[in-house]
């Protein structure tokens, strides 16, 4: 089983700060192989110039990868790109390929709190 971990999930994951999760999202992320898409990952680094979040992209990038075995997907762009163009419920391109990432990967459950998302994607969990 495969899930997808959104922005603000996987910089939560990364604190460790995943307290008002569901008892689903709990078993996904302790049964599933667990992935983000590079869309999340360049998010990541504009929230950190921004001052939103503490830690850089790379940073997270290391602790998730090495402590808790979550990885980069590398599906090829081009694939999340096409997928991406039947995601019109929203503008913001960040959500569009996120969600087209875990629909592109075998329609992967997507464990976020955006409420958006979980409107238009039914494999979306919080």
């Amino acid at each position: 089983m495969i899930a997808y971990l959104d922005t603000q999930a996987l910089v939560w994951l990364s604190q460790g700060s995943l307290d008002d999760i569901s008892p689903k999202v709990t078993r996904l992320i302790e049964q599933a192989d667990l992935y983000y898409s590079p869309m999340v990952f360049f998010e990541l680094e504009l929230l950190f110039e921004i001052k939103r979040i503490k830690q850089s992209a790379r940073d997270i990038q290391r602790k998730v990868e090495f402590e808790l075995g979550v990885r980069l997907c590398d599906l090829p762009f081009a694939t999340i790109a096409a997928a991406a163009l039947d995601e019109k419920w929203t503008r913001d391109p960040f959500d569009r390929l996120i969600v087209a990432n875990a629909k592109a990967n075998g329609f992967a459950w997507l464990i976020s709190a955006d409420e958006s998302i979980r409107q238009h994607y039914p494999r979306a969990v919080w």
